[in-house]
């Protein structure tokens, strides 16, 4: 059992740890039940959980959600409405997003899915290296698929402080 202030009290029976509480104003949290004897620890409960959720909501502020796009193309798709999409799907991945590729087929197309994966390594091709296919082209019922992700960028070496660079220059000058 710990206190309010972070001081062990040791073992004591529940209704005196419950007590001690109420003398405070405070509540008594189990903080360890499995362990043996159960660990408690004397705390405002409500300004914890307070505190928990300002932590969790500031951690979720930091966080860069991926969503997927999806971009919607047909086996016989002209130039200049390919180029759209694909410009589409440019701005999606420099945005940072994954991006969906989908043929969709009708009628006597699905008889030809060789037409499909050619639109798409025209795709891939004209992405290029700002793209990494997470997905190849894969046939699921009408449609055939495709995911895209933005390239992962390598960190970059941590800048020297200019202390560490004069010291390098005074051993270089040396030698």
């Amino acid at each position: 059992m710990t206190s309010a202030t972070g001081e062990q009290l040791g073992i004591m029976p529940t209704r005196e740890a419950l007590r001690m509480a109420e003398e405070q104003h405070l509540d008594l949290v189990e903080v360890a039940p499995k362990a043996k004897p159960p660990v408690c620890r004397i705390m405002d409960f409500g300004k914890y959980r307070y505190e928990q959720q300002k932590r969790e909501k500031e951690a979720k502020k930091k966080q860069k959600v991926i969503s997927i796009k999806e971009v919607k193309l047909r086996p016989n798709i002209e130039q200049h409405d390919f180029d759209v999409k694909l410009k589409n799907a440019l701005r999606f991945v420099e945005e940072g997003n994954k991006v969906k590729v989908t043929i969709m087929f009708r009628g006597r197309e699905l008889s030809h899915p060789e037409l499909g994966k050619e639109v798409l390594g025209r795709v891939a091709e004209r992405l290029g290296d700002s793209v990494s296919i997470e997905r190849n082209a894969k046939l699921e019922g009408k449609n055939m698929t495709m995911i895209v992700a933005p390239k992962v960028q390598k960190a970059s070496k941590p800048k020297k402080s200019k202390e560490t660079q004069s010291k390098e220059e005074n051993s270089n000058a040396k030698d």
